[in-house]
């Protein structure tokens, strides 16, 4: 009886599964259908998942009325350069914070986790007045300055999760051998941390890559748009979206997620103490 109920409960959580899968792939695929559907099949009354005659005419045309690559090579600039600078800070900050529990360390805590209650809204206006009086309003670098101060609670919170899964054991032995904090943060954790590295700067990057609000509000120029905002274009005057265009090119500006996000998955899953063995 048991093993009945065990297996109709496994049976259950896999028809869960699939339902939820399917809910999260549903529109991702119309967009797909969307990005080849010629204009007579969009306006379509019956509207059908597999394009009856499929086009390419779409992407031509979003190309040839947005400045698409431009605007892809300013959202690409800001997410590396902001994921890269958020993990070289929030690496010894996690490390810290993991290691050597105090004060600091519950301060650190409550930042991280205070940041993340407050909305995009509250701080645009405070936010703008720093940057403008840095002379960084327009500017791709600000926009970076944005992405790291908003990402670095999260890496934090991810690479201390790591930091703490490597065994303290490991660091002592190099302490006995003579090595120095910095040297065993380098030498010792840090490439047992790779995994953990590796996924908080795509996780990083993908955030500030799919980022709109700040990037709206801060670029005015359409030179320095990043791809989010310059995808709102396909919008006209009166909200009516150019349909085929508008999906051809949000199918290829979410490309680089769907590509991050399966190698996020090779890297959380890969051992963090992988070969850890002091010789």
């Amino acid at each position: 009886m048991s093993l009945r109920t065990g297996r109709t409960a496994r049976a259950g959580q896999y028809a869960a599964l699939l339902c939820y899968l399917v809910f999260l792939a549903f529109p991702f695929l119309w967009l797909i259908s969307t990005a080849f559907k010629p204009a007579r099949e969009l306006g379509s009354l019956h509207p059908t998942w597999i394009p009856e005659d499929p086009t390419l005419g779409n992407f031509r045309q979003a190309f040839d009325e947005q400045p698409l690559l431009r605007a892809a090579a300013n959202s690409l600039t800001a997410a590396l350069c902001a994921a890269l600078i958020a993990v070289v800070i929030a690496t010894p900050m996690a490390y810290v914070m993991a290691r050597h529990r105090g004060r600091l360390s519950t301060a650190a805590t409550g930042w991280v986790v205070v940041s993340q209650a407050f909305p995009f809204v509250l701080v645009i206006i405070p936010l703008f007045l720093v940057l403008k009086y840095l002379h960084l309003i327009n500017s791709l670098w600000g926009l970076v300055l944005v992405y790291v101060v908003w990402s670095l609670p999260f890496a934090l919170w991810m690479l201390a999760g790591y930091v703490r899964a490597v065994p303290p054991e490991l660091e002592e032995a190099a302490a006995v051998d003579g090595a120095g904090k910095a040297r065993i943060l380098v030498s010792v954790t840090a490439p047992l941390l790779a995994p953990g590295i590796v996924a908080t700067a795509l996780f990083a990057f993908i955030t500030a890559w799919n980022e709109f609000f700040f990037a709206l509000v801060l670029l005015k120029t359409p030179e320095k748009q990043t791809l989010p905002v310059v995808l709102t274009h396909f919008l006209g005057a009166k909200g009516v979206a150019d349909l085929g265009p508008l999906a051809a090119a949000a199918f290829l500006a979410t490309l680089p997620s769907l590509v991050l996000f399966a190698v996020i998955q090779k890297r959380i899953t890969g051992g963090l103490t992988a070969g850890a063995v002091k010789h």
